[in-house]
């Protein structure tokens, strides 16, 4: 993996634990990165790509459980384990927030990050739902709430990569 990657995935993982901490106590999203820094020496890259992936799940958080739950058969978003729920999110937050990042890179990142954090279900269950969006996207058939579409010239270059 190379140092980016590997400062990403680290900042993937720090989004998800701060996701966890604001999902069971919800509290003031800043209040919670900055007590999450306390103590911590992080890159300042890694840092502000984490910062990005809990801000913008944060903001859009109504719409990417809609997203979600049209995709999760027989699921509640709240019946979901926590770990889930949050990669889920977060992974389809950066789908949407992150044009440079291919989607199949996400989806790969979300399985690994679910496999060190989740339980034996969690990397299937978080493919399952993360490639048939992806599929949708790509096919140009999914409606999108307005506060997550992404411009034409974005899917396109994504497709293209």
């Amino acid at each position: 993996m190379s140092q980016r990657g590997g400062e990403r995935r680290k900042a993937r993982e720090f989004a998800l634990q701060l996701l966890f901490q604001l999902d069971l106590s919800p509290d003031d999203v800043q209040d919670a990165v900055e007590r999450f820094w306390e103590g911590k020496k992080v890159a300042e890259a890694t840092q502000a790509f984490t910062l990005q992936l809990v801000e913008g799940t944060m903001a859009h958080r109504a719409a990417l459980d809609e997203l979600i739950a049209s995709h999760a058969a027989h699921w509640r978003i709240s019946r979901m384990p926590v770990v889930d729920r949050n990669i889920l999110r977060m992974a389809l937050c950066e789908f949407f927030l992150d044009p440079q990042t291919p989607r199949i890179v996400v989806i790969d990142e979300a399985i690994e990050i679910a496999k060190k954090y989740g339980n034996d279900e969690s990397g299937p269950f978080i493919n399952g739902i993360l490639d048939a969006v992806r599929i949708k996207l790509e096919a140009g058939d999914l409606d999108l709430p307005a506060s997550l579409a992404i411009p034409a010239t974005a899917v396109h270059e994504r497709s293209t990569a």
